[in-house]
């Protein structure tokens, strides 16, 4: 079975009810099933080899929605582009994968150099054949139906990169099933289901998209992904589930006059991307109601390998945790000498099973170092306790996860290291109420030579975009260092501490 199966199963036993609510007005199954089926057809048309790759930038829309399902039934494989990012990092995505097709919204056009692929428009106005030509031309058709192992890749998804080669993850057919299984069983989705579209599709977002529609349920998408419209469309369009990081949660709750009312059938808020402490936990479940959820996962092991439901929150040791192990994979935590640790003993946690990744795209060597004996290597630490919830302690990796999006410092200390200015750098993450973390950088200048905190952000901005830009610079006459000269980025991190606390 493949994964699209799951949403053409749902067309056949649902065909008249809405799977896409949009500003611009409903798609029910039946239509979408069909469009899907004609994009599809056309796409194969354009490209008929299987799995190749199919790069998609665009904002949350139906045809975004439309585009990705039909790519999935065309045997190829998605490429997510983040239209919030820079041509720069897009360029060095599409260089790595080599579409042969890429699709495009008006947001996602200028962000897409000519001569990459063949270019589809989603919308009127861009570049390239129209959507509704391809439409055309596939109408009433049924596309090709390869014949492609479990292992096949369904997605590449990258996890940063900004220098040297970016780390495409290749995500298995396997992997999305297990991941659409135990998302419709955590959050015992129903057709009365209605999934408000409130983070980027390309993210966290996406792995919900086919077991909402599994399940016959409808996804809600809004003109604005602002507080305001996501609480309008729960209080006014029947929204009972959806997915967001931490920051956005607040943000919703900050909202003047906005109460639990606004929510009357909300079940499941799920929160990920970036932690969130207990006594935010305590405030959130307060706000909406005991419906507060989150998962654990990473792009090498899709957003469900552990699961934390409502339920499990009612019981106050369990609010620092991420929960427990879904369906078909295992989690353990290890020794640095790949020895797996008993219950309660901190270590890295590991990952076996049907969710792990095939591998880093065109990367075999870091594969190799992050898959050992079939255990997927978090680069997180924790523990599990007796009862099987898992509790993550600090990360290995230096990853800054901020608004739930990740920062990878060395991408960041780079770019700044490019300003002519800066001598050298450190760049980490510091805990912050809106964000969960935000990007923190120390820099020390070149003698005689400064910049202020405005030239640096908008240098950074410039290469990276705004996630990545610092949002506060501590200046150091000399950074401090080991014997050997190395910077040590624990004593700037806490010097920064001390001095934003």
């Amino acid at each position: 079975m493949y994964p699209i199966d799951f949403f053409f199963r749902a067309a056949e036993q649902y065909p008249d009810r809405v799977a896409l609510d949009a500003p611009e007005g409903q798609v029910t199954y039946a239509r979408l099933a069909a469009d899907v089926r004609a994009l599809a057809a056309a796409l194969q048309d354009l490209d008929p080899a299987p799995q190749t790759r199919v790069a998609l930038c665009a904002g949350n829309s139906s045809r975004h929605i439309l585009a990705l399902l039909a790519v999935l039934a065309s045997g190829k494989i998605w490429v997510p582009l983040n239209y919030r990012s820079t041509a720069r990092e897009i360029g060095r995505i599409l260089d790595a994968t080599e579409p042969s097709i890429v699709i495009v919204d008006a947001a996602g056009e200028p962000l897409v150099p000519a001569g990459v692929g063949q270019r589809i428009s989603l919308g009127p106005d861009a570049t390239g054949t129209a959507v509704d030509t391809l439409l055309a031309r596939g109408a009433g058709r049924e596309p090709l139906r390869h014949a492609l192992p479990r292992e096949a890749t369904q997605a590449i998804k990258f996890t940063g990169g900004t220098t040297g080669l970016p780390k495409g993850v290749m995500q298995p057919y396997h992997a999305w099933n297990a991941g659409i299984i135990n998302q419709i069983t955590s959050w015992g989705l129903t057709p009365d289901d209605r999934y408000v579209v409130a983070a980027p599709v390309t993210h966290g977002t996406g792995t919900y998209l086919l077991p909402v529609l599994a399940s016959g349920g409808a996804h809600v998408l809004l003109d604005a992904a602002t507080p305001a419209a996501i609480t309008a469309a729960f209080r006014e369009r029947g929204g009972t589930l959806s997915f967001m990081p931490p920051t956005l949660i607040y943000m919703i709750m900050a909202q003047p006059g906005v109460s639990r009312a606004d929510f009357p059938r909300l079940r499941n808020l799920i929160y990920g991307g970036a932690p969130m402490p207990p006594e935010k936990i305590e405030r959130a479940r307060a706000f909406f109601g005991p419906v507060l959820g989150t998962t654990y996962g990473q792009t090498e092991a899709p957003q469900i390998v552990t699961v934390l439901r409502p339920a499990d929150l009612e019981t106050p040791a369990n609010r620092a945790s991420v929960g427990r192990v879904t369906w078909l994979s295992d989690v353990a935590i290890m020794a640095p000498d790949g020895a797996l640790l008993p219950r309660g003993e901190i270590g890295e946690v590991v990952v076996h099973g049907d969710l792990v990744m095939s591998g880093y795209w065109r990367l075999p060597e870091k594969t190799a170092e992050t898959i050992v004996d079939g255990w997927l290597h978090t680069g997180d630490t924790g523990l599990i306790d007796t009862r099987g919830y898992l509790f993550l302690k600090d990360r290995l990796r230096d990853v800054i996860i901020t608004g739930g999006f990740n920062v990878y410092p060395v991408d960041v200390e780079n770019a700044l290291s490019a300003h002519p200015a800066v001598y050298e750098c450190s760049v980490f993450g510091l805990p912050d109420d809106k964000w969960g973390e935000a990007v923190h950088a120390a820099v020390q200048f070149h003698p005689g030579a400064t910049a202020d905190a405005d030239a640096l952000k908008a240098h950074v901005r410039a290469l990276l975009g705004p996630v990545a830009t610092p949002k506060q610079f501590h200046i150091h006459a000399s950074l401090p260092r080991s014997p050997v000269g190395k910077v040590l980025k624990n004593a700037v991190r806490d010097a920064a501490l001390k001095e934003t606390s």
